[in-house]
């Protein structure tokens, strides 16, 4: 998946996010010249920084979606954050270091899930012999050759019962080392460095503990030691490290919050100016302490998004405005974007309401005309309140579904149609009564 091509990054794109093709290209771009920059000499990668993107658009329109679904095709760590959440240092609250920190975590729970994967056949040896261990205990080591192939017929048959889940039902005696981790998302370097020497410690006092549990729970709680016990866990640390130095994607939602409106006529607020302060290094490029050990933030991609009503781009200090070179703005959805996004994604949303359903053995069909309707009514709402793009299909879909939903089982084996009639009755006098669209839809 690394070496897409942007026509064909955005393509896959366009299997879940309907329309804002701007917003589209410009990040296959920007990811596309990720691997550009990878085929080059190690000193000219040096000096290629990453374009980092400012998306402008109302709420529901695709903003995070389009990068959560980038970030889980090229399987790249991906953390969205507010920015109205952390606070200038000084202030209690997160500091914006911390969002570095949770990315590692999630960069180390990314290549830990593909050693897993990539080490299944290992795994699952190691948590076999472990079992059978318990279940036939091993020959002594003077044991004749006549014992040895009893043994060997004896394990081979174990091994088929292990496999069939015939002895899932048997309890048996585990050791399991106990671990003590912390967790250090939002909290400062001294802190984290005091909490690892604490795990030290309390890692030398903690030995393994034995637990009683059925062979079907041991495999499980087996498969998460063997991870430990088969795998290089610094090699792990240093391949989550370099992914996220030069693959980490950081998805920076609501920068307009902690922009200072000009035109308000307001004296300049010292928090939301430090919050961006703080911020410029981080985006700038430099250095932060993690689990990993020291991050270099100067290839992660930054995404930053905003609706900016209030405010504008302008609004932001000259320095951080300058770290964000590339602005697109996303297209306010109308009707007919709507009513394909209720329809043609992969996924669509009236698919999942089909599947939904289909667990309880009701068949649900969704007729043209009602779909068009459901797509004009959500249009209408966001016009006359706030304008929350395509989170209205599902406050929509959710009313006129409400009791079809809340009775399926006694509508088990049937088909039922949706059609405009059932729509107008459940969200026609709502719609057109501007205070109940308000607190309702």
């Amino acid at each position: 998946m690394d070496n897409l091509t942007p026509k064909e990054i955005v393509a896959h794109l366009d299997k879940y996010v309907i329309g804002q093709r701007d917003a589209k290209k410009t990040i296959a771009v920007a990811l596309r010249n990720r691997y550009r920059r990878m085929q080059l000499d190690i000193q000219v990668q040096r000096d290629i920084i990453p374009k980092n993107i400012l998306m402008i658009g109302d709420t529901g329109v695709g903003k995070t979606e389009i990068a959560r679904r980038l970030a889980r095709m090229m399987s790249v760590p991906f953390i969205k954050i507010e920015a109205s959440k952390y606070t200038q240092v000084g202030f209690v609250g997160r500091d914006v270091e911390s969002m570095i920190r949770d990315l590692a975590n999630v960069s180390m729970g990314l290549v830990k899930k593909e050693e897993e994967e990539n080490n299944q056949e290992k795994i699952e040896a190691f948590v076999e012999n472990k079992i059978i261990e318990q279940l036939l205990p091993p020959l002594p080591s003077g044991a004749t050759d006549a014992k040895r192939a009893d043994y060997d017929k004896s394990f081979t048959k174990m091994q088929e019962k292990l496999e069939n889940g015939k002895l899932d039902h048997l309890i048996i005696k585990v050791d399991i080392k106990e671990s003590s981790n912390f967790d250090d998302s939002g909290m400062p370097t001294h802190i984290i460095e005091v909490q690892e020497s604490i795990s030290k410690v309390l890692g030398g006092l903690n030995k393994s503990k034995t637990k009683e549990v059925t062979v079907k729970e041991a495999k499980t709680l087996l498969a998460q030691e063997a991870i430990s016990e088969l795998f290089d866990n610094d090699n792990i640390k240093e391949k989550a490290k370099k992914r996220v130095e030069e693959g980490g994607i950081i998805f920076l939602d609501e920068i307009d919050k902690i922009a200072i409106a000009k035109s308000s006529g307001s004296s300049q607020d010292p928090g939301k100016e430090g919050v961006q302060r703080d911020l410029l290094p981080i985006v700038e490029g430099s250095t932060v302490n993690t689990k990993l050990g020291m991050i270099k933030t100067d290839h992660i991609l930054f995404i930053a998004a905003g609706a900016f009503h209030v405010s504008k781009p302008s609004d932001l200090i000259p320095e951080l405005q300058g770290r964000f070179p590339l602005r697109v703005e996303l297209d306010a959805l109308d009707e007919e974007a709507l009513y394909k996004i209720l329809t043609q994604p992969q996924n669509s949303m009236v698919k999942q309401y089909q599947l939904l359903l289909g667990v309880e053995g009701v068949e649900l069909i969704f007729k043209e005309e009602a779909l068009k309707s459901i797509a004009s009514y959500a249009f209408r709402a966001n016009e006359k309140s706030e304008d929350i793009g395509a989170r209205r299909l599902h406050t929509i879909m959710e009313k006129i579904l409400e009791d079809i939903s809340f009775n399926a089982d006694e509508h088990s084996g049937e088909t039922i149609y949706i059609d405009e009639e059932l729509v107008v009755r459940q969200v026609g006098d709502i719609v057109k009564d501007e205070d109940a669209t308000r607190y309702i839809l």
